[in-house]
């Protein structure tokens, strides 16, 4: 199960009404760091699929969600559950650091 797209249209139904964690990266097509944590984002959505879904958000298209949850600076990720932020990790790391962190931050 690859990444979902997500846009401000949809943030409510995709993110804060999912029935299951929801994290979401937001990005853009210029920032090289964001582009450096697709492919991880994308083995840890098929490796935690049971548990997570991983979404995307493109900041350039999509400006109401980023704006409504302060993301400053990309790649931010926030974790949703529930409707509620949960955890926000800004700056690309390794898949390893990425999923280690998104395992302790998933409710148990």
């Amino acid at each position: 199960m690859a990444t979902t797209a997500v846009s401000d249209a949809s943030f409510e139904s995709d993110v804060l009404k999912s029935d299951k964690p929801v994290l979401v990266d937001f990005w853009a097509e210029w920032c090289g760091p964001c582009k450096m944590i697709g492919p991880a984002l994308e083995e840890i959505s098929d490796e935690l699929a049971d548990k997570v879904t991983i979404a995307k958000i493109n900041i350039d298209d999509n400006p109401d969600a980023p704006a409504k949850y302060g993301v400053r600076g990309i790649p931010t990720m926030i974790l949703f559950d529930k409707g509620q932020i949960v955890e926000t990790k800004v700056g690309a790391a390794p898949k390893s650091a990425l999923k280690s962190w998104l395992e302790g931050a998933l409710p148990a």
